[in-house]
């Protein structure tokens, strides 16, 4: 199995964070920068896709790779409950969906995992699992980080990762 692949498939731990009880995946230890104390967990699920790169130039004017936007797909256990974005946003089968902004910020595990986040929802929509939504938390980064130099102006450049996503309200 190569090392894409791996991270399309959800790891034991991660599939065993998504059943743990929301009390005990509170009680896991989470960087104090992204932690969200007072609030209840509403759903957790594990993200998989592309953190999506342009090749643009910099304020130098030498080209490299800056992040666009996320693409993932959205699962609780094998079934898949919805999508990620840009916005970033979060879209449920159900309909609802929950905007956010980045309010904290921890690195991921290894050089090539994106950060974890804490975000604040700054809009909702629709009416059902993350209608009260209040903070988003990413954590158990795998991949996604990507830099270096580029030539093409406007090339993009996808790399894979996966994540797991926290969605909490009062």
């Amino acid at each position: 199995m190569n090392r894409f692949s791996r991270r399309l498939m959800p790891s034991a731990a991660t599939l065993g964070l998504a059943l743990l009880t929301p009390a005990l995946a509170a009680a896991a230890a989470l960087p104090a920068a992204i932690e969200a104390p007072g609030l209840r967990i509403v759903a957790q699920v594990h993200a998989f896709g592309d953190q999506i790169y342009d090749c643009e130039p910099g304020s130098d004017g030498t080209l490299a790779w800056t992040f666009r936007e996320p693409l993932a797909t959205l699962l609780q256990g094998s079934k898949t409950v919805g999508r990620h974005f840009a916005g970033p946003e979060w879209l449920f089968n159900d309909g609802s969906f929950v905007k956010g902004a980045i309010v904290g910020k921890a690195p991921g595990a290894q050089t090539e995992d994106v950060a974890w986040l804490r975000l604040k929802a700054t809009d909702h929509g629709g009416n059902g699992t993350l209608t009260g939504v209040t903070a988003v938390q990413r954590i158990n980064t795998e991949g996604g980080a990507f830099s270096g130099s580029c030539t093409a102006k406007g090339a993009l450049h996808l790399q894979p990762y996966t994540a797991d996503y926290i969605f909490l309200g009062k």
